[in-house]
């Protein structure tokens, strides 16, 4: 069974092919701000008022839906036929929801004011099944489809150094990555502790979206389809 990730991020590519699945990554191409003003729209609300919990599962929404709507197997040219993963995360902490700090000194900014602090990484996930995909042109409306939040709770250590801190920087990991941490590379030594699943601060969380697969009546290990290796 086939398995498209609507996203290229490094890291939940990683986190699916050391699970066992190779999955075939298909860019999103989604406008988040315009996706957003729609949910908010929608509700009769302002974007800034739409909780942490809603914003990643609507982005994640919008993603898997883009691809399963519009995208081609770029394996056999035709239909999608598999399951469609889309994903989005975001980092609150003291009250204040944080992205991507693209830059340098915002990196820094944020570094410096959660040492020792402790916040929540929110890992929004909606799962498309298009193995019967239809010639419908809004196949991402009509076809099964499950969607779920996770969260996990991230204290970071309150004694980092400068020195520490400028190469964590300058190595430019933090700046493409919500909350500007990662816990599966460079930052790993920085965390001092997470409360729930790791996978879920990664990028996905795994028992997640096992969970959505099997309430697509599929079974985990049926999405195995790549070859591992192991070693003593």
């Amino acid at each position: 069974m086939r398995v498209y990730l609507a996203s290229t991020s490094p890291a939940r590519l990683m986190l699916l092919r050391s699970s066992g699945i190779e999955p075939i990554a298909i860019p999103s191409q989604v406008d988040e701000d315009a996706a957003l003003e729609r949910v908010a729209a929608d509700r009769g609300v302002r974007v800034a008022d739409l909780s942490p919990e809603t914003v990643v599962l609507e982005l994640a929404r919008a993603k898997a839906g883009a691809v399963a709507g519009s995208a081609v197997d770029p394996v056999s040219g035709g239909d999608l036929d598999g399951l469609v993963i889309g994903g989005d995360s975001m980092f609150e902490i003291d009250g204040r929801v944080l992205g991507k700090p693209y830059v340098p000194q915002v990196a820094r900014e944020r570094w410096l004011a959660q040492l020792g602090k402790t916040g929540t990484l929110w890992s929004g996930h909606w799962v498309v099944d298009c193995r019967c995909r239809s010639d419908v042109a809004e196949v991402a409306d009509v076809a099964p489809a499950v969607g779920r939040v996770a969260s996990a709770q991230v204290t970071f250590v309150d004694d980092l150094s400068e020195a520490e801190l400028e190469a964590y920087i300058a190595s430019g990991e933090p700046l493409q990555v919500a909350g500007a941490f990662t816990i599966d590379s460079l930052a790993a030594p920085f965390i001092e502790r997470v409360d729930g699943d790791p996978s879920t601060v990664v990028g996905m969380s795994l028992p997640t979206l096992r969970r959505m697969v099997r309430e697509l009546g599929i079974e985990w290990h049926e999405l195995w389809n790549r070859a591992r290796e192991y070693r003593g």
